[in-house]
């Protein structure tokens, strides 16, 4: 989670309280607030000193000033004027224009106030967007260091959106400024300005400046421990003929209509009370005032349909980006993720892109990353059990659909192979470098690179195995023996496979002639097997790649289409209560079932074993 030097409360107070005198876009020192929309003259606070504008895209420029007022905004030996409106809104637009990394200016002038930003460069802008693992700032990564002491790009131009998230839709966001990378203030990439930003968005951006060699502008639009519904229009999810959606949003609906802000302002009272108390016990007192408003309301949560949307994803639309890159899902990681996450992604993608005015934008989804303990031959089912695993599949399910539909702007990049226990794994520079593989080919023109990820062609059961067919050469990393895909009959009870290159002939010398492009799946417990699942774990066990190209996993996927609750009743027996659905208690009874057929499994292989040395010794 990033740590601001700077409160919620005490950033709203201060946007509350600011004069209208803050139109002036340069910091006069590291405590001041410029507000979303100052009384005055004043500009989108997107449009700052040290930004990147889009090249090769019509130029929006837009602010407020007094109803009716003349603005007139000079840029790049052009001049466009209008007249606000009386909602004090005005806008210009200037033709598209070529990349430049030649320092521009920019000058919006009212009646009685001149705006005068400086340093603008013309390239292409990404947006950032998701959780937490999105946001982790570069100075925590693993190889963070060195990436900051050589991150010298004075043409690479970082913005983090402020993080203040409600259910009222926003039309701008405050510009906070501190010692540090400030939210809300476009700032030039450097050793000091980095550590703070996005890791995976500065590892982006350099990769792809490398390659282009034109200003890039990157915009972090994150916000730790939210889900993709959030991220959603909230018009747009309550308007999904889905039963899950529908079922998330009557739960969100009763909570709203429960909650009493009387009763909860009389509740914070009395616990403030309590608090103010105790401290007086131990010495400690304190004059903080008890809270006058209450404070939790279920449509100012985070995870609120539609909320991050209105706080982060509003306040910067109209914009005109390149496009966007994606890394969310650990708090969709739930009961409904097999059906949820991708029935919500889709919309949420198609969201950004006309939010954007670009229903063919460039959006990038990087996969969700690891968590819990490795999978190994010895938990491999048991770790089978994870609703992160679904959210992860959602991810690589969702690009196909695009990309299957001919989108040529989707893309995709996996980080589950990075084998870090924990909900925030700091090796994220492989997933920055990976996601910048697409951009670098489809968008840049980097045709040698590859990026795509292996596809399988097709599923054929023969003579107690399964053939998966590829459309390019697969490989293990190292030479190692291949792992990752698991296989099931009828009854839906997987084992770990074997899987071995398909042998299609003899050469000459009739030695067996093998396709790099084929696998055969099998294992001694799965006699008839229909179908195959792969790194179907949270920290799977997996290692099949593209051949010879490490870096491109094969992606979290299976065949068959059973659901938690049909898993439960393979292996227990019995069915949910709740139909399609599985509670905790029944989560934790597959689980130990899983636990058992891995046990059950791993008997099996050591009297094989025993077996064949035996027969080995009577030879």
């Amino acid at each position: 989670m990033k740590k601001f030097t700077i409160s919620l409360i005490t950033l709203l107070a201060a946007v509350l309280t600011l004069s209208s005198a803050t139109a002036q876009q340069e910091p006069a020192n590291n405590l001041t607030v410029v507000p979303a929309i100052a009384e005055g003259l004043s500009v989108h606070n997107l449009f700052q000193s040290n930004m990147v504008l889009q090249r090769e895209k019509p130029i929006t420029i837009w602010g407020w000033t007094v109803a009716n007022e003349e603005v007139t905004v000079s840029f790049a030996g052009q001049t466009q004027t209008t007249k606000a409106g009386k909602d004090r809104s005005w806008k210009v637009i200037f033709p598209a224009m070529p990349a430049s990394g030649e320092p521009m200016q920019m000058t919006i002038k009212g009646k009685a106030a001149t705006l005068t930003l400086d340093n603008i460069l013309m390239g292409d802008v990404w947006v950032m967007g998701g959780q937490s693992n999105m946001q982790e700032p570069l100075m925590n990564l693993e190889g963070g260091d060195v990436e900051i002491a050589s991150a010298n790009f004075p043409k690479i131009r970082l913005l983090t959106v402020p993080s203040i998230v409600d259910n009222r839709e926003k039309k701008n966001f405050p510009r906070r400024q501190k010692d540090k990378q400030p939210d809300g203030e476009w700032d030039i990439c450097s050793p000091q300005t980095v550590p703070e930003f996005s890791g995976i968005g500065y590892i982006f951006a350099r990769r792809i400046y490398m390659t282009s060699q034109i200003p890039i502008g990157v915009i972090d639009a994150s916000h730790w421990g939210t889900r993709v519904e959030s991220w959603t229009p909230l018009s747009v999810i309550r308007s999904m003929d889905s039963d899950v959606v529908r079922a998330l949003v009557a739960d969100w609906d009763r909570q709203v209509a429960a909650w009493d802000p009387k009763k909860e302002l009389e509740n914070q009272i009395k616990q403030h009370a309590q608090k103010m108390e105790e401290l007086k016990k131990q010495g400690k007192p304190s004059n903080e005032p008890p809270p006058s408003k209450p404070v939790g309301a279920p449509v100012d949560n985070q995870y609120y349909p539609g909320n991050c949307y209105a706080s982060m994803i509003s306040p910067i639309a109209g914009f005109a980006v390149k496009g966007a890159v994606w890394h969310q899902g650990y708090c969709n990681a739930r009961p409904d993720a097999e059906t949820f996450y991708h029935q919500v992604f889709p919309k949420m993608i198609a969201s950004w892109r006309a939010a954007f005015n670009d229903a063919a934008m460039p959006f990038g989804i990087i996969s969700l990353c690891t968590d819990t303990t490795p999978q190994t031959l010895d938990n491999y089912l048991e770790c089978m059990m994870d609703f992160g695993i679904y959210v992860r599949e959602a991810h690589f399910k969702t690009f196909l659909d695009f990309y299957k539909a001919g989108d040529k702007n989707i893309g995709y990049a996996d980080s589950y192979d990075h084998r870090r226990a924990w909900w925030h794994p700091e090796m994220k520079i492989p997933a920055g470098e990976r996601i910048a593989r697409w951009a670098m080919t489809t968008q840049y023109g980097a045709n040698s690179v590859d990026w795509k990820p292996p596809m399988v062609t097709k599923v054929e059961p023969k003579d107690n195995t399964l053939i998966l067919s590829f459309d390019s050469e697969v490989a293990s990393v190292n030479s190692e023996a291949i792992a990752g895909f698991s296989i099931a009959g009828k009854d839906g009870k997987f084992q770990p496979a074997k899987a071995e290159y398909l042998v299609i002939g003899k050469d000459d010398n009739g030695q067996p002639q093998i396709t790099w492009k084929a696998l055969v799946l099998s294992h001694p417990l799965v006699p008839n097997p229909i179908h195959y699942r792969f790194a179907w774990g949270r920290n799977p066990m997996a290692n099949l790649r593209m051949t010879f190209i490490k870096d491109i996993p094969f992606a979290t996927q299976r065949s068959d289409t059973w659901t938690v609750a049909d898993m439960y009743e393979n292996y227990t027996g019995k069915k949910s209560a709740v139909p399609g659905l599985v509670n905790g208690g029944e989560v934790e009874e597959l689980k130990k079932a899983l636990k058992a057929a891995d046990l059950e499994r791993r008997i099996f292989e050591a009297r094989a074993l025993l077996e064949a040395q035996e027969k080995e010794q009577q030879q």
